[in-house]
């Protein structure tokens, strides 16, 4: 027999699982053993933290997100693959950050104990990638650069498409950014399967067969095995796969799916199979008190008319639910659609995803385009890059009005350089006010968490 080809999967259970299924808010001691059992049945390769498993943790979880790393490193021992999810000049923060602080970030996760750290930027904008990337590079980091997915609501034109991605991957190219394996993320789960085809056969041309490409995609829409497929015909060698309780729904499909799709094909995930259902049943007793919200394990066909991300999904349901409005989210969803053709077509992930989703909740809540939250007005104003497209005139008119701001088109490098309230000298100031220690990880904290993280290191954050 031929032999088959080994694809490398990264278990994302502990990072986009829990964000995708309990907005993130799961206590380090409750998922340690599930750790330990998924390494035991041979994973040597998971996501540990980053996106929004760094500020729950202040926020939600009363926990030290490097005092967790460092666990999830004791706990896999030396040998195994961390890889943290970074929003490029947003790292992994609630805003995009200067130059200091991503700087810092890049050296932190090393020192805790990461290996790898994936870079992406929701707009698909190069120049958000090429100072992230440099200093995850600088610091010794395996650098996974993404080109962000997802698909367009019908009837949009204009991006996201296959050229739309070969053209983002060139410029990633041209500008000179080192990467070492490139990701192509569709955190919506909504890109059509053909069009995942088509995207990694010209990349696979484009850059070799050498070349290490990761297909990631949720199954929130319900295609998510058929675009892995898609992919790995066209030249995949990576995909991203979670366990149960996580797995399915708004998360990635599960380990154990993807093996049995693969059965009979040229294609091995190289996994004991045996071993991993012995892991999940672990997994499964460590989850069974977080209440699982019921969205979280549902296909939605209605997201790719809105795609909004499981990572996301689940923060705004359990938002909306802890307020009494969960009735309202249908609306949102579907007032979601207008809101992503009118902003120019920035990819539905983190921070952008969110913006998405506040200024159609604010459409349903307020009235149509009453009231501009603040993230989609800075988005379509400039002010987190440039959008693959412009954004609809009218709504660029209203949000300078309600914002005060005029459009801009410099770097977030050099509006975030230039802002005196921004950076380690504003964090440092902070933690001098609140007579706390001045450290590499409290500076961090501080500037990427604000008044959460400050009240976390006074010992005044509250569990969930």
């Amino acid at each position: 027999m031929p032999k088959k080809k080994l694809i490398k999967v990264m278990d994302t259970s502990f990072r986009d699982g829990f964000q995708s299924v309990f907005g993130a808010r799961v206590l380090t001691k409750d998922f340690l053993p599930a750790v330990e059992a998924a390494r035991a049945a041979g994973v040597r390769y998971f996501e540990s933290g980053g996106g929004a498993r760094f500020q729950s943790l202040y926020f939600y979880c009363n926990e030290d997100a490097f005092e967790m790393m460092d666990t999830f490193r004791a706990t896999v021992g030396p040998d195994v693959e961390l890889q943290t999810l970074s929003r490029g000049v947003n790292v992994v923060g609630l805003d995009s950050q200067s130059s200091d602080v991503i700087e810092l970030h890049a050296r932190l996760f090393k020192k805790h104990g990461v290996s790898t750290i994936r870079n992406f930027d929701a707009l698909n904008d190069v120049n958000n990638l090429i100072y992230s990337g440099k200093c995850i590079v600088d610091a010794g980091l395996h650098h996974q650069v993404v080109v962000s997915m997802m698909e367009l609501p019908p009837g949009c034109e204009g991006a996201h498409t296959a050229e739309f991605y070969m053209g983002v991957l060139k410029k990633i190219l041209d500008a000179n950014i080192k990467f070492d394996s490139i990701c192509f993320k569709d955190a919506s789960g909504t890109s059509c399967p053909s069009k995942v085809f088509e995207t990694i056969k010209s990349a696979r041309k484009l850059l070799g067969e050498d070349m290490h490409i990761v297909f990631h995609s949720h199954e929130t829409a319900g295609n998510g095995v058929v675009s892995y497929k898609a992919a790995l015909e066209a030249g995949a060698s990576g995909l991203d796969l979670a366990m149960s309780p996580v797995s399915g729904g708004t998360c990635q499909p599960d380990i154990m799916t993807m093996w049995h799709v693969l059965r009979g094909t040229e294609f091995d995930l190289g996994v004991d199979i045996v071993k991993i259902y012995e892991a999940e049943k672990v997994f499964q007793e460590c989850m069974k008190d977080y209440f699982m919200p019921p969205e979280s394990r549902a296909v939605d066909p209605s997201i790719i008319f809105s795609p909004m991300p499981g990572g996301a999904l689940t923060a705004n349901t359990q938002m909306m639910r802890d307020n009494g409005i969960l009735d309202k989210f249908p609306q949102v969803i579907e007032a979601m659609s207008e809101v992503v053709r009118k902003g120019g077509f920035g990819t539905s992930v983190t921070p952008v995803s969110q913006f998405y989703f506040q200024q159609a909740f604010n459409n349903v809540m307020f009235g149509p385009w009453k009231k501009i939250a603040e993230g989609y007005g800075k988005m379509v104003l400039g002010y987190f890059g440039k959008t693959p497209v412009e954004p609809d005139a009218e709504v660029i008119k209203i949000s300078a009005e309600q914002l005060k701001l005029e459009p801009t088109t410099k770097t977030v490098l050099e509006i975030n350089d230039a802002d005196p309230k921004k950076g380690l000298k504003v964090a440092r100031q902070k933690l001098e006010e609140n007579k706390l220690p001045v450290t590499d990880e409290n500076l961090f904290i501080a500037a990427t968490c604000q008044d959460k993280g400050i009240a976390f290191l006074k010992g005044k954050a509250k569990l969930m």
